[in-house]
């Protein structure tokens, strides 16, 4: 299948562009280089520029120092970045890049220390703290690429796993099998080619993080003699190793939900000065130091730095006195990954892409990959351990060489896509025997829905209907009669809503009370209770561990299973129809599901940003929509985590192409690009890719040397 050439070009009016910074409209960097090493340099200052602060607080977070710039909130991080050697790992993987990769990166770090101080200039968040940025070390893209990603995975899970299996056995763990609050849901979807109308093939999606202020992806164009690619970057990363248009091939990921990362029950003592840890065999050597933790406004505070063979100490069991520690690919292998970016950026073929991301590491990702020839791949990219199932379940015993990593990783090849491919989390022939708690089906079978019925890519994106899922099942099952009037009216409303979650919906809203008043009846149900027992692992990890919560997330799990414990749910959720209906009526959906940016407040003008944001800002749909405006049912109904990109990629027509962010280009407030994108995100619109160099404002000053 062979589509226009001309119409795919991607660098229009490049003959009449020189080098450094052009912006869009929209304020996104356009760069434009002489070569791949100044052009890495001109992104990092890019980055320095637009997101100083954001930049700074991610390196922070690398290096256990976000304490010392912010104060003792932050201990708690700095502590697990500490313990879990985050920036000693990427130091690690630093020096075993590439001599190319290893300059490219090293390039990157110039820039951004070349930016760094006229960033901060113009960022309230430095002088609000009494501080001012520092300077990047070579290594430090690496930290900020595992701080994105160190609790992106499952290994939080397998905490909660253990203390359902503590506290309710190791069957109710089923209840509560979906994606974890620390964030991995996403869509993407591929519609292939047709040569008879000579349709290219698009690529389209949304991931969804946390929706933190900055937004987490940067949009951005990278040009040099030897590519044109724009897409998402991560502010401090170089290159776009998520989500990228290179004019002959496209690339977007979703998270395989694959399980990459394990938890090893460790069991310490001493002997003199030494620390040793039990093994297989006996006794041997642990690696032990201690480090410092400064605190602004505050005593520092030491903590202690413990590596067994299986990995870095990251948390003690209360209840055993057992550390627990972590085994990561990153850390086994000293590598991020790092040396597929390049390769990626250079891609023309679906090909191509495939081969560069053989060296992806992790987070495991699903990827859907086209080109402008009409090949349209599925593959998985990034490293599965083999080893023992219970590994995926929950922390293991350290000394039982049963959980031993096998020395391999899973096998993975490219699928080719002959029809609509949709990756939503779910659990699919590719990625099922790799992981062990998937999203459920509902986004996934919705949009496959939509788009065998015509509806255009750029509208996926904000459906809000809601599936018919255990949760709206349970409402038809119950008995009117024994209901009072005022419950029963209710059920009648619920049972005959059409399940679309939209802001101005008053049925929406009613049904999000339902939710949230069955979520706290399960909370303090008897067969629940126990769960609410103190917890035996580190604060930090509340998020993946607090009851209420969990039963928000795993609503339709719950409700489910429940009869598994020797409980009916029919008498609980009746009784909150009863609570709904005696209060005041719910409002619209809108008003309750506003959006909650995640940020520091540190800055009053930040703080003053966020709160009109909020106010102004009620967004429609929810966790199981395709619009999928994550909030936690029986603890908040605001929305902090959802797209934090939108996406269309054309193959036939780069120009056809569209995106959008929550917020904006830029990380400072009072910049009229800091959120100018969030109305028409929050309308869910699209913003044009221009390609044309003639179209854009070159920015003085910013040429490379």
């Amino acid at each position: 299948m062979i589509f226009d050439e001309h119409a795919a070009r991607p660098d229009s009016g490049a003959g009449r562009a020189v080098t450094g910074v052009y912006r869009d409209a929209w304020g996104v960097p356009h760069l434009r280089a002489g070569s791949v090493d100044e052009l890495a340099r001109l992104q990092g200052r890019v980055a320095a520029l637009d997101r100083a602060w954001q930049i700074e607080v991610e390196r922070w977070r690398s290096e256990g120092r976000l304490a010392a710039h912010v104060g003792p909130d932050a201990l708690g991080w700095d502590r697990f970045a500490r313990r879990a050697r985050l920036d000693d790992t990427a130091r690690r993987c630093f020096h075993r890049l590439s001599p190319a990769t290893r300059r490219w990166v090293t390039a990157y770090v110039a820039g951004v220390n070349d930016g760094l101080a006229e960033g901060a200039a113009g960022a309230p968040e430095f002088p609000a703290v009494g501080g001012a940025p520092g300077r990047w070390r070579p290594w430090s893209p690496l930290g900020v690429f595992l701080v994105q990603h160190i609790l992106f995975s499952t290994f939080p899970n397998k905490l909660w796993h253990a203390h359902v299996t503590a506290t309710l056995g190791a069957a109710a763990t089923g209840l509560f099998a979906v994606e974890g609050p620390g964030g991995s849901g996403s869509n993407a979807w591929a519609v292939p080619g047709d040569a008879a109308t000579g349709r290219a093939p698009v690529i389209a999606g949304d991931p969804h993080r946390l929706l933190e202020l900055p937004g987490i992806y940067q949009q951005v164009r990278l040009a040099c003699p030897e590519f044109d690619v724009l897409g998402f970057a991560f502010p401090g990363v170089p290159g776009l190793p998520h989500f990228g248009h290179a004019g002959e091939v496209a690339w977007a990921v979703t998270n395989a939900m694959a399980d990459y990362q394990d938890l090893y029950r460790e069991q310490l003592r001493t002997d003199g000065d030494r620390l040793l840890v039990r093994d297989a065999d006996g006794w041997v050597p642990a690696y032990r130091h201690v480090e410092r933790i400064a605190v602004r406004g505050g005593d520092p505070e030491t903590v202690e730095i413990v590596e067994t063979p299986r990995g870095p100490v990251v948390d003690h069991d209360r209840h055993t006195g057992e550390a627990i520690s972590l085994r990561t690919p990153a850390r086994v292998e000293a590598d991020l990954g790092f040396e597929a970016l390049l390769p990626l950026l250079r891609s023309r073929t679906v090909d191509d892409v495939a081969d560069a991301l053989r060296a992806w590491v992790e987070p495991v990702n699903s990827v859907l990959v086209a080109d402008r020839n009409g090949a349209v791949h599925q593959l998985v990219a990034g490293l599965v351990p083999d080893r023992d199932d219970r590994c995926r379940r929950e922390p293991v015993p350290g000394w039982d060489p049963r959980y031993r990593w096998r020395g391999g990783y899973a096998e993975t090849k490219p699928i080719p896509v002959e029809d609509i491919a949709v990756c939503a989390n779910d659990r699919r022939p590719d990625v099922a025997d790799l992981g062990a708690d998937f999203a459920p089906p509902h986004r996934a079978d919705r949009i496959r829905t939509l788009l065998a019925d015509g509806v255009a890519p750029e509208d996926v994106h904000v459906d809000t209907r809601l599936a018919a899922t255990p949760l709206r099942d349970l409402l038809r099952r119950l008995d009117p009669d024994d209901l009072d009037p005022p419950a029963r009216e209710l059920l009648d409303r619920l049972t005959a809503w059409d399940g679309s979650m939209r802001a101005d919906s008053t049925d929406a809203g009613a049904f999000a009370a339902w939710r949230t008043a069955l979520a706290r009846r399960l909370h303090a149900h008897p067969s629940l209770r126990p769960l609410r027992a103190p917890g035996a692992y580190d604060e930090l990890f509340t998020p993946w561990t607090d009851p209420l919560a969990r039963i928000g997330h795993a609503l339709d799990g719950v409700v489910a299973g429940l009869h598994r414990l020797g409980a009916d749910v029919a008498p609980v959720a009746a009784a909150a129809l009863a609570d709904v209906a005696a209060d005041e009526p719910p409002p619209a959906w809108g008003r309750r599901h506003l959006l909650h940016p995640v940020h520091l407040g540190v800055a009053p003008a930040v703080d003053a940003a966020v709160a009109a944001m909020r106010a102004a800002t009620p967004l429609g749909g929810d966790t199981d929509c395709v619009l999928a405006t994550s909030s936690v049912p029986g603890v908040s109904d605001a929305c902090w985590r959802g797209p934090v990109a939108r996406y269309v990629w054309d193959l036939g027509d780069r120009a056809r192409s569209r995106w959008v962010v929550p917020f904006g280009a830029s990380g400072r407030p009072g910049d009229p690009h800091f959120a100018d994108q969030l109305p028409r995100w929050a309308a869910g619109e699209l913003d044009p890719v221009d390609t044309d160099w003639r179209h854009l404002t070159r920015q003085p000053g910013d040429e490379n040397p």
